[in-house]
């Protein structure tokens, strides 16, 4: 299956009052379409701006190289222009926190609807019939009535419901998905995931799906990347990540997962920090598709 999102030898770094600070280094994936690549890792291991990257929403002071191609496209010759024509319409994102994503002085539906207005030649009528229809597909009940509400009138479920529909609504190819249930409940966590799953089935997405829990990656994704320190340090299937991990911080991100044998009385396992290393070093294939740093 060919590839649609090919990200090669990206760098990220910041330029700062003490010096140039690299949060991506040197990192490669491969997404293919209807593929899931989940990205997992711990604060500050560079998924975000991995992301950001992907999308051109940088802020000026990143500095960015390598090689990000959509469909063979290398998206990092494009201008601002060319990209705004993009973004939102092939490439679609859903943020972490949608109370602080969601404009809270404009109508759900309209906000939906402005990303209709944005990429298609049509009128408002047509853009809120869509904008409802959107909605409709999410799950949210009584869309009409909804359409009409305020993000601070709508749970925290039913706004990043609202925040599905606005990247869904022009039927992107590649949506990146960026910790879209860590604001929530356990219970609304796993019916977003189930939503999202529904929905990558019917429009055939491919997802680029980000999060700190490993346990959450393993029911979304295909494949699973681990970052540590702005790198990848790991890379392969999720069923042979967890059933083989070759990687010492992947090891600790598993054990340090509850389960329902874990015994109370003990404290939680925790993965000790260690430092990135100065320089990254190559990935090694241990077995096909799977593939890891091996620390010295």
């Amino acid at each position: 299956m060919s590839a649609l999102l090919e990200v090669e030898n990206l760098n990220v770094s910041f330029a700062t009052q003490t010096g140039e600070v690299a949060a991506v280094r040197e990192v490669s994936f491969k997404i293919p379409e209807s593929g899931t690549l989940g990205v997992v890792g711990e604060s500050g291991s560079g998924k975000s701006a991995t992301a950001l990257a992907v999308m051109r929403l940088l802020p000026p002071q990143a500095r960015v190289s390598g090689q990000i191609k959509l469909g063979g496209v290398p998206l990092l010759e494009f201008g601002d222009e060319e990209m705004r024509r993009i973004r939102g319409a092939r490439i679609s994102m859903i943020f972490q926190e949608p109370m602080t994503a969601l404009n809270p002085v404009m109508r759900a539906g309209d906000q939906v609807a402005e990303a209709v207005l944005a990429h298609h030649n049509v009128g408002k009528g047509e853009a809120w019939r869509r904008a409802v229809e959107a909605l409709r597909e999410v799950a949210i009940p009584e869309p009409e009535t909804r359409a009409r509400d305020y993000p601070h009138q709508l749970s925290g479920g039913q706004r990043q419901r609202v925040m599905i529909a606005m990247a869904l609504v022009n039927q992107p190819q590649l949506l990146i998905a960026d910790e879209p249930t860590t604001a929530l409940d356990v219970t609304v966590q796993a019916q977003i995931l189930e939503l999202l799953g529904e929905l990558r089935e019917k429009h055939r997405l491919a997802v680029l799906f980000i999060s700190h829990d490993l346990g959450v990656v393993a029911r979304v994704a295909d494949h699973v990347a681990v970052m540590y320190g702005g790198e990848i340090v790991e890379m392969g299937p999720v069923e042979r990540i967890f059933a083989a991990a070759a990687h010492p911080y992947t090891r600790g991100l598993i054990s340090a997962i509850p389960t329902l044998k874990t015994d109370r009385s003990r404290p939680l396992a925790t993965v000790e920090k260690q430092a990135a290393p100065a320089k990254a070093t190559p990935l090694r294939e241990l077995s096909p598709g799977h593939w890891a740093r091996v620390l010295p």
